[in-house]
């Protein structure tokens, strides 16, 4: 061999390794066809939390008294159990555990008894996981949610409640290792007082095993977005 000739460049074993590593997960990750919301999605589990407690919220309005309180004997109406619903979105199907009570008056607002389809379901509960949105405009998104023959106070309990929910998932324990992770900023609809258009920033992870998990949204200002 001679001075000018030049020994080929060998890839380190190492990236070899991870490459193929990074491939599989790549491919399980797709196998899965996990989407964010609807049936199996990756937030429908915290989605059903978040809509049984605004439900919640109601029987309680209805009733007028908490869950196991004294206060509710002899009344002459308490709950009784609940019914599964399945309602249809943008997405899929999530099926939600609606509140009864024994005289049977009551009538949910937010998952109408007759109500089998959800329009603009999806934008309105991904707005609602996003950090960056204040109380105020949690209160002002169920608000349009509920639309106007709402209390304001039942529209601030189910605020609080819905608040709660989405700060226990916001600070959850995640891994320490996600090999692959996926970015992007789909538009939708917040109500921050008027109806706009904002992006909301989606990291989803892989783990080791090849599964999806979202690890945050944020809502942006108008004007950001994802680029290609």
């Amino acid at each position: 061999m001679t001075d000018n000739e030049k020994t080929p460049a060998v890839e380190p074993v190492e990236d070899k390794l991870v490459d193929e590593v990074v491939e599989r997960l790549m491919d399980r990750a797709d196998a899965s066809g996990a989407s964010l919301l609807g049936e199996g999605g990756l937030l429908t589990e915290v989605t059903r939390a978040v809509l049984e407690r605004a439900l919640d919220v109601e029987m309680t309005e209805h009733l007028g008294y908490e869950k196991h309180d004294p206060v509710g004997r002899g009344s002459g109406n308490s709950r009784n159990g609940t019914s599964a619903k399945t309602v249809l979105t943008d997405a899929g199907a999530v099926t939600v555990a609606v509140p009864r009570d024994r005289n049977g008056s009551f009538e949910p607002r937010l998952v109408p008894k007759h109500a089998r389809r959800m329009a603009g379901f999806n934008e309105q509960i991904l707005s609602l996981y996003a950090r960056g949105m204040s109380v105020r405009d949690i209160r002002s998104h169920l608000a349009g949610c509920y639309g106007v023959e709402v209390s304001p106070d039942l529209i601030s309990k189910v605020t609080d409640a819905v608040a709660d929910e989405l700060a226990a998932w916001q600070n959850r324990p995640l891994d320490a290792i996600w090999p692959i992770i996926y970015i992007d900023a789909p538009w939708v609809k917040i109500r921050p007082g008027a109806v706009v258009s904002k992006p909301v920033h989606l990291a989803v992870g892989v783990d080791m095993d090849g599964c999806k998990d979202v690890l945050g949204l944020w809502v942006g200002d108008e004007g950001e977005g994802a680029t290609t």
